[in-house]
C-alpha cells in the first residue's frame, strides 16, 4: 500500500517537528466487520508502520519533560533491561533524556494517558514545548479516568476496529476477509527474526531474540522496527503481533483496550491472534504496553489509492 511519511501538522512558517513518523495507508473504506464483531472502518486512515520507538519517545521527552509534571517517563525505562530504554539525568525543571542501547526498539512502560499526550503534541507540531494538554484529546493535566478523542483529531491513538483491520483484513475490497495473524496468515507464526514469512517476537517456548527458553536478567528481548522484514500485514505494517502490546482507544468500563501479544513468556501465539484482546486501567505502565498512533491520510495519498490497491494485490499471500 502507499507508504509514506508524515510530519506532525504544522504551518510551513513554524519550526519543523522533532519527530516523524513512517505511516502507511489503510484504504478499503467501508469494509465488513469481521465475525468477532471487530474491523468494519468506514474512512480511510493512516497508522503508523511501526510501534512508536525509544528514540522517538526520548525526542518527546526532551521536547516536553524538563520537569516531567505528568509522569511521562517511568525509571524502569532504564533500569529494567529486557526492554531498556531510556535514561534520565539532571533534576525537575532540567531533565534530560538518552537512549540505552538502539533507539529502533519499541518504547515499553508507557501508559494510555502517555500516548495520548505524545498524539497531542504530534497534533500540536511536535516541537520544544507544543503542548501535550489539547489537539486529539483535552487532558488538562488528567492522569486517570476516561477521555474521549475530539472531534477534528488529526494524531490520535487508533480505535480498536481501526487497529483490528490494520493488523488482520487481507485487503484489495470491502469483503475480502480477515486472517487469524497480522502477519497475513492463519497458520500459528514462528519467532525468528529476519526474512521468513509469518514471523513474530514472541515467546513459543524459546524467547524470539536468543532462541533459547532460558531467561536473562540482562538480556533486551525487543527486536527493532522492521526486523521480521517478510510478516508485515496486508497494509504493510510490521509487529502487529509480538514485541508489545499496543493500547488502542476503545473504553471498556474503567479500562483501555490492547491488542498484539508481547516478547514475554507470559504470552503465546494466541495472544498475536485475532480473538484476542486485553484492557487495563489507562494509566498503567507496564514492561509488556506501548503503542502506535494514527492520523489523517496525506491528501495525496487518495491519489495513489487506486495504483495501492493494483500493487497490494499482487503481493497478497494467498494460503
Amino acid at each position: 500500500m502507499a507508504l509514506f511519511v508524515a510530519l506532525a501538522l504544522t504551518p510551513s512558517l513554524q519550526a519543523q517537528p522533532l519527530v516523524t513518523i513512517d505511516l502507511v495507508t489503510v484504504g478499503d473504506a467501508g469494509n465488513s466487520m469481521d465475525n468477532t464483531g471487530y474491523g468494519a472502518v468506514t474512512n480511510v486512515f493512516a497508522i503508523g508502520q511501526y510501534e512508536v520507538s525509544l528514540s522517538q519517545y526520548a525526542t518527546f521527552l526532551n521536547a516536553v519533560a524538563a520537569t516531567d509534571t505528568y509522569s511521562l517517563y517511568n525509571a524502569d525505562m532504564a533500569t529494567f533491561m529486557n526492554t531498556a530504554g531510556i535514561s534520565r539525568t539532571g533534576s525537575s525543571g532540567s531533565y534530560s533524556y538518552a537512549l540505552v542501547g538502539s533507539g529502533s526498539r519499541p518504547v515499553s512502560y508507557v501508559s494510555w494517558f502517555d500516548a495520548a499526550r505524545f498524539a497531542n503534541w504530534m497534533q500540536n507540531g511536535a516541537t520544544a514545548g507544543a503542548s501535550t494538554e489539547t489537539g486529539a484529546y483535552t487532558l488538562a493535566g488528567a492522569t486517570s479516568g476516561i477521555i474521549t478523542k475530539n472531534a477534528g483529531a488529526t494524531w490520535w491513538i487508533p480505535g480498536e476496529d481501526e487497529w483490528y483491520k490494520a493488523a488482520y483484513y487481507k485487503g484489495g475490497g470491502t469483503n475480502s476477509g480477515y486472517w487469524l495473524y497480522p502477519t497475513q496468515s492463519d497458520n500459528q507464526p514462528g519467532n525468528i527474526v529476519g526474512s521468513d514469512s509469518n514471523q513474530a517476537n514472541y515467546n513459543n517456548g524459546v524467547y524470539s531474540v536468543t532462541q533459547s527458553e532460558e531467561a536473562s536478567n540482562t538480556q533486551n528481548y525487543l527486536t527493532e522496527s522492521g526486523a521480521f522484514v517478510g510478516s508485515e500485514s496486508f497494509y504493510d505494517t510490521y509487529d502487529q503481533g509480538g514485541n508489545v502490546f499496543e493500547w488502542n482507544d476503545s473504553i471498556q468500563g474503567p479500562n483501555r483496550g490492547l491488542r498484539g501479544g508481547a516478547w514475554t513468556v507470559n504470552f503465546n501465539y494466541v495472544s498475536l491472534g485475532s480473538s484476542f484482546s486485553l484492557d487495563y486501567v489507562p494509566e498503567s505502565e507496564i514492561y509488556s504496553l506501548g503503542f502506535r498512533l494514527a492520523t489523517v491520510p496525506e491528501p495525496s495519498t487518495y491519489a495513489l489509492l487506486a495504483l495501492g490497491v493494483l500493487i497490494a494485490l499482487r503481493r497478497r499471500r494467498l494460503l
